[in-house]
């Protein structure tokens, strides 16, 4: 997206599916109604959070199976699994289901590292195994070569009078190995993402850290590094931005007010690197489309990519789904070249 006027390829939405713990059908019914609405509105995707022992989505894959049977276009993507939580023979077999269930729509998106609060999780995770589990870059590889198709038995053919053992993963989906993506936060997990035939998912939070060239303070500038790097080590990959918008044209004065004290209140982690990790946080943003859009042209990262998938702000009201992807797939989007698919 080199300059305003290059027109934005696909566009995409990020929610992480809340609902509330003494009635959780009705949220995941409304995450089911929010995928629904995106495809009639023509959005290239819907992408789903990981929220595990939360009050938001903890089985994306069950959530997506359901929505390749009340959809016909829209891709479907995790933004994104935390493989910690995961094994990666067992979702491999998952991801290949539903990938077959959606005539090849699924855009799986994983990232690397122990489960957040291991210390208080790995006794019911893992309560044999928690000491020599691998969070590695080689958990990914594993994943990926079992999506692949390579060998994940050394016993296949005949056993009894019907069963048939396979030595790969069944069903296999050939188009799926392709169609995965790696969610990355700094410099070298976006080389190694391209490196290694990935995607790439770049979000509203990066690692602040020593760039050749750019304040480590500088979110838009480290994101545009990171889609660099990527793009040298993978030119034919597909990489996405995903940053929360409010797009407000179609909302009430107390939509807008609400939708400004959210901002308001998310706002002063996005002045400085956070904890340990440092780790810095994009603003939302708010306002009309085309301010909107705007600022999108300005922004390095935004101006390294050819799609993306928005995240839509937390705890909101059905109401208010309606209204923010409404707008954006009516003015955001072509504001920004988009035109809705179909």
């Amino acid at each position: 997206m080199p300059e305003a006027g290059t027109p934005l390829r696909k566009l995409g939405f990020l929610t992480i599916g809340s609902f509330d713990p003494a009635d959780p059908a009705a949220g995941h019914e409304t995450t089911l109604r929010v995928v629904e609405l995106g495809e009639q509105l023509g959005l290239d995707s819907a992408w789903f959070r990981h929220r595990h022992l939360q009050y938001g989505i903890s089985s994306p894959v069950a959530i997506m199976a359901a929505a390749t049977q009340r959809t016909t276009r829209i891709e479907l993507g995790t933004a994104v699994t935390p493989l910690g939580w995961e094994n990666p023979l067992r979702l491999a077999e998952d991801w290949a289901t539903v990938d077959v269930l959606s005539g090849g729509r699924l855009n799986p998106g994983v990232s690397v590292g122990p489960p957040m609060h291991w210390d208080d999780v790995k006794a019911a995770l893992y309560p044999d195994t928690a000491d020599v589990e691998d969070f590695s870059y080689e958990r990914v590889l594993r994943l990926l070569r079992l999506v692949a198709g390579e060998p994940a038995s050394t016993f296949s053919g005949r056993e009894g009078v019907v069963e048939e053992f396979s030595d790969r993963v069944q069903p296999h989906s050939p188009g799926l190995r392709a169609r995965m993506w790696y969610g990355g936060a700094g410099l070298r997990s976006a080389a190694w993402a391209g490196e290694n035939g990935m995607n790439l998912l770049t979000s509203s939070v990066v690692r602040s850290e020593d760039v050749e060239g750019v304040d480590p303070a500088d979110f838009a500038g480290l994101q545009a590094a990171h889609l660099r790097a990527f793009r040298a080590a993978h030119p034919a990959g597909r990489a996405s931005q995903g940053l929360v918008v409010i797009p407000t044209d179609g909302a009430t004065a107390e939509q807008r007010a609400r939708y400004e004290a959210y901002v308001d209140a998310r706002t002063p982690r996005t002045t400085a690197p956070q904890g340990p990790a440092r780790m810095l946080f994009a603003r939302d943003l708010i306002g009309p489309a085309e301010s909107i859009a705007e600022q999108l042209y300005a922004h390095a990262g935004f101006r390294e990519v050819d799609e993306v998938v928005f995240a839509l702000p937390f705890s909101f009201a059905d109401a208010d789904y309606v209204q923010i992807l409404t707008d954006i797939a009516q003015r955001l989007g072509p504001a920004l070249g988009w035109r809705p698919a179909g």
